[in-house]
């Protein structure tokens, strides 16, 4: 089955993960979560599988929000803040046969490969 990796063009991990994936063999699709991703579907089943874990909190974009921004970085505020910014959500987000996985981990890779 072909899993999906959502993550930003330009971002380190993302690339890195993709090339790891391919090299086992894994055939995946790139979705970019800002130009192609419907993040309004997608974040409910994020957030139910991940949790607050799906927050970036070491990016620069967490580190220029104020304190109220980061305020809503829990509960029920947190998708809200998530479409606003998507540059917030921890990357690569993989879906792979209904399971959702955060972050290029150990764990993660273990999962995939």
């Amino acid at each position: 089955m072909t899993l999906k990796l959502f993550g930003l063009k330009n971002c380190d991990t993302c690339k890195k993960a993709l090339r790891e994936i391919e090299a086992i063999g894994q055939p995946a699709e790139f979705v970019d979560i800002r130009a192609e991703a419907d993040l309004k579907t997608l974040l409910p089943r994020w957030l139910a599988a991940a949790g607050d874990k799906l927050v970036n909190r070491s990016s620069t974009t967490w580190r220029a929000l104020s304190d109220a921004d980061k305020a809503k970085a829990s509960g029920s505020t947190i998708e809200g803040l998530l479409l606003g910014n998507p540059t917030l959500i921890k990357r690569p987000v993989i879906e792979l046969s209904g399971e959702v996985l955060v972050g290029w981990t150990v764990e993660t890779k273990a999962r995939i490969g």
